[in-house]
């Protein structure tokens, strides 16, 4: 008989066997705390211009090559629950910004860092999530007292587009440093293009395009006023210029019925004739559209080869598209309506273009709609990979989104850190006047924003601890120091900075650098990540239900592979 060993007393008792409970500070908090800081140690070495890239393979075996930490924390699956809410916290902040989710990843993990410390010096997390609080309602008010008066609103956008480019090139720069200026203005343009001259009309980021066409380099992409589309043309025709243009959902082809028929036919005369009906159908369609002045027609379906001899007699370009999307956006390009019948469309539905053409970028046929008038940009980007495309695809993707940012709030703030170190600063002033317990709280928080520029100065092989000790000197002269990664300025000589390809990595004016940061990027992040530390926090306890499933499938070794 077997012996029967009796459940330990307390809730786990209660519970199936298989169930996980966790309770206290040693088993939970602590726990909790460390799964978050080995998150935010993935993504620490990719902060910053000098970020290191990660390879990351997915589970169905794709390849990415990056250090954007919101594409690095989709493809990984990550199990441990106070883990996932740093991670929802990062992506709840790619969803209202598109840009700033290591930031958040950082800043939260270094929260939790910090408050471990003060829980084993013997502080509750009640009071620690109390100081918190109070230090990020100080942070809201703080931040704004260090704008960049720059003049820039929602109206003198495009009036200011050197000062925007520059806000974009930070973007970019993260990503893809040494690019950063080229994009910068290449997004610039594609941007404003699209942007509509009424203030109050909000910028749509869908409406800036990229087509990726491997080969040659990145400073060999370029911007087209229109849409750009890796398809080729079914008809004779390769360029229209001055194009009307007629957009049908349905197939260009011989109408057919829905249901099957039947015709019984008695002779050959009466078997010409059914084709001649057909054939005179079909012509007589395309001669009314050809007649309307219509000289392209583009497809959501095929065109049948009858269709085609009769667009060819009547010199009409004909284009098929197979994506249902990308059909609304040429019609939205050239401002047509999508017609789901073949007919001949009225002069509102129609759309007009300046020129459309087949081009060879590379070994890749496209097609071309040139339209200096249109509601979109497309970015051609050209590339030696797979993989630096798919790069420089997310790190314009962040450019865009700080456009849209910059269309809802442009306030500006000093960046290389310089924020970060002020925050620091005023917070630590802010706490010696607290008279609670909360101080404690509110003073590792204010250390908390000094670790962005140590990671920025450590991530680009600099000592942190002097970065850090020149930028709280510099601070008190002049609150727009930070850490800067620049050419040599004319004020600064070889000896004064740690040089490597005529490249310097020292503090310097951000403002003189025009090395600028988000208000509103920086607004959210800081909020996500304190919301999400304080949400570890307050959890005591992990109760973990018995996995639902039966056995695991018996491997068959030995069996042939199905190929």
């Amino acid at each position: 008989m077997a012996l029967r060993v009796p459940k330990a007393p307390g809730f786990a008792s209660m519970m199936k066997e298989g169930s996980k409970y966790m309770h206290g500070l040693d088993e939970a908090v602590y726990r909790n705390i460390g799964a978050c800081k080995e998150l935010s140690e993935t993504t620490t070495s990719s902060f910053g211009p000098n970020g290191l890239n990660k390879m990351v393979i997915n589970h169905i075996e794709k390849l990415f090559v990056t250090n954007d930490a919101a594409s690095i924390l989709r493809e990984i699956d990550v199990v441990h629950p106070a883990a996932k809410i740093l991670m929802l916290a990062s992506d709840m902040q790619e969803k209202e910004i598109g840009d700033g989710t290591n930031y958040v990843i950082l800043f939260g993990a270094k929260l939790l860092e910090n408050a471990e410390s003060l829980l084993r010096m013997g502080l509750s997390p009640s009071e620690i999530i109390d100081g918190f609080n109070l230090a990020l309602k100080k942070t809201s008010e703080l931040l704004p007292t260090f704008e960049i008066k720059m003049n820039l609103t929602k109206e003198n956008l495009r009036d200011n587009q050197v000062i925007v480019s520059k806000v974009l090139q930070t973007a970019i720069g993260s990503k893809l440093f040494g690019y950063h200026e080229f994009l910068g203005d290449l997004v610039t343009k594609a941007c404003l293009a699209v942007t509509g001259s009424d203030a109050s009309s909000s910028f749509n980021v869908d409406n800036v395009r990229i087509c990726k066409i491997l080969g040659g380099g990145l400073l060999q992409s370029t911007v087209v006023p229109g849409m750009v589309l890796k398809r080729e043309i079914e008809s004779e025709i390769t360029k229209t210029n001055q194009a009307r243009i007629a957009v049908f959902s349905c197939p260009i082809d011989i109408q057919v019925t829905e249901t099957k028929g039947t015709v019984l036919l008695k002779s050959a005369d009466e078997l010409l004739a059914f084709s001649k009906d057909e054939e005179a159908s079909i012509e007589s369609q395309i001669k009314s559209l050809a007649e309307a002045g219509i000289n392209v027609i583009v497809s959501g379906g095929k065109v049948g080869e009858m269709a085609l001899h009769f667009l060819n007699k009547y010199k009409i370009m004909a284009v098929r598209l197979l994506s249902k999307f990308d059909l609304r956006r040429v019609a939205k390009t050239i401002d047509a309506v999508v017609l789901p019948k073949l007919r001949t469309p009225t002069h509102d539905e129609m759309g007009a273009c300046d020129s459309i053409y087949i081009d060879e970028i590379g070994e890749t046929q496209v097609v071309i709609f040139k339209h200096a008038k249109s509601h979109i940009s497309t970015l051609v980007l050209r590339g030696s990979t797979d993989q630096i495309l798919d790069d420089c695809e997310r790190a314009i993707d962040d450019a865009v989104n700080n456009f849209k940012a910059l269309t809802r709030d442009p306030m500006l703030l000093p960046g290389g850190g310089a924020t970060e170190i002020e925050l620091a600063s005023k917070l630590s002033e802010y706490a010696r006047t607290c008279p609670g317990i909360e101080q404690y709280a509110i003073q590792r928080y204010a250390e908390t924003f000094e670790f962005i520029p140590k990671i920025l100065a450590e991530n680009s092989g600099v000592k942190s601890t002097e970065i850090l000790a020149k930028l709280y000197v510099g601070h008190h002269d002049n609150p727009n120091l930070g850490f800067v990664i620049g050419p040599t300025q004319s004020g600064t000589t070889e000896s004064d900075a740690t040089q490597s390809n005529d490249v310097t990595y020292d503090t310097g004016d951000v403002k003189v650098h025009e090395l600028y940061d988000l208000f509103i990027t920086k607004k959210w992040a800081i909020l996500f990540a304190t919301k999400a530390a304080c949400t570890v926090l307050s959890v005591d306890e992990i109760i973990c239900a018995k996995p639902a499933g039966g056995p695991k499938p018996k491997e068959n070794k030995g069996w042939d592979n199905d190929d």
